[in-house]
């Protein structure tokens, strides 16, 4: 069974930007691609860095360590295919971020 939990004030994250974000013992890399929101797991799969650190072009994400790069709308690694992120269904409900995780 799946919950939305509260996660940021939409206007606390302009576009081009992203950072991390901690819910329910998660941390998930949140993204804000041309003023839709993202979220996605925010551990880079190759040194366990955390996403929301590095910086977005576009809709490509950036690990602040390596430069592994990450489409930050799919989760897809472009460096490496086979090591995708795990993306979360968000949705900006009265002005808020909200992410749709599992219970």
């Amino acid at each position: 069974m799946s919950q939305w939990y509260d996660i940021a004030a939409a206007d606390s994250l302009p576009p081009g930007q992203c950072r991390s974000v901690e819910v329910r013992g998660r941390r998930l890399a949140l993204a804000n691609v041309g003023g839709v929101f993202h979220a996605m797991d925010d551990t880079c799969p190759h040194r366990g860095v955390p996403l929301g650190a590095g910086y977005l072009d576009g809709q490509r994400l950036f690990c602040p360590l390596h430069g592994w790069e990450f489409d930050a709308t799919t989760g897809a690694c472009v460096t490496r295919p086979d090591r995708p992120l795990q993306k979360y269904p968000v949705e900006v409900q009265d002005g808020r971020v909200i992410v749709e995780l599992e219970a």
